[in-house]
């Protein structure tokens, strides 16, 4: 056991053991995304209560268990990754129907966000069977709340998960622009072998700020922010920047003055409210043709509606 979580153990039993925990229930546990002590208390107990833990990585699960005091006997970790999870989740639905609770998780974080999980779940729900969840780490979460996103009119803002981007070709493409075009904040995920090309892909976002977010909750972790354009210098600077996973957080695009879009932008937008085109749709056909910010041309829509 590491450090002292047998105090951890005890904790969690008296803090959360006074909730029912359903039989023939699938119980989705979030585990740390690297620091051990990022463990919730309902995930200990959870984890000790299952009769049975579905993982990613047994060899991984069974060393984190080991690392909290958890002994689970032979046949009670049962793989269900990205390879396996469909025909894994109809051996697990006969076990939950049998009345026994089985937890899920992942490597690191919430299972089925960008991780394995989610096609447990569905099926474990159309079985008319139970999902529970028990939070906790997040990486993307994590990255945001330390990003200070703000919205131009000073409240937080809304953003988009955009996770991991398809690793090549076309598809990557066309990620790759949505992205770009995309004025909300983003959200992504990198591995630390794609980091550099996914920085240079950035780059045309020019001065829009940029978080990187590698190895969070590490020891070496490191949160920095800075302009798209930057980024691929600043990772080429020192090698041991692109080590780690990668949380990247776009910022959000800056309104631009309605009064400062370009007249034909202006006249574009016009003419399609005009004709009956939604406003969402007008932004976004004049932002495509004109090159204008979508949110200004919005914000610009809005105030014609109000007159």
């Amino acid at each position: 056991m590491t450090a002292s979580f047998s105090l951890a153990l005890q904790a969690a039993h008296q803090a959360a053991a006074a909730q029912h925990y359903p039989q023939g229930a699938l119980y989705l546990v979030a585990t740390p995304i690297g620091n051990l002590a990022d463990i919730s208390l309902r995930a200990l107990h959870v984890l000790q209560l299952a009769d049975a833990i579905a993982c990613e990585d047994t060899r991984h699960t069974r060393q984190l268990l080991q690392s909290y005091g958890i002994d689970k006997g032979p046949g009670a970790l049962i793989a269900a990754h990205q390879h396996n999870e469909r025909a894994a989740a109809q051996a697990l639905i006969e076990r939950l129907r049998q009345g026994q609770r089985i937890a899920y998780v992942s490597d690191a974080g919430t299972p089925a966000i960008s991780d394995p999980g989610a096609i447990l779940a569905a099926q474990v729900r159309q079985a008319g069977l139970a999902v529970v969840p028990i939070p906790g780490a997040s990486s993307v979460s994590t990255a945001l709340s330390a990003a200070g996103l703000m919205a131009p009119d000073g409240d937080s803002t809304a953003y988009v998960f955009a996770g991991f981007l398809p690793p090549k070709g076309k598809a990557r493409q066309a990620a790759i622009a949505a992205v770009q075009a995309e004025a909300r904040a983003t959200a992504l995920l990198e591995a630390p072998h794609r980091i550099a090309a996914l920085a240079q892909e950035l780059a045309a976002l020019g001065q829009r700020p940029v978080t990187l977010a590698r190895e969070l909750t590490k020891q070496f972790e490191q949160i920095h922010t800075l302009p798209a354009q930057e980024m691929p210098a600043w990772l080429a600077a020192d090698p041991q920047r692109q080590k780690g996973e990668f949380v990247l957080i776009i910022h959000p695009q800056p309104v631009a003055p309605t009064d400062a879009l370009p007249d034909d932008a202006q006249r574009l937008l016009r003419l399609l409210l005009a004709e009956g085109v939604s406003l969402k749709s007008a932004a976004r056909i004049t932002a495509t043709h004109t090159g204008a910010p979508r949110n200004a041309l919005y914000e610009l829509g809005l105030s014609l509606d109000a007159h």
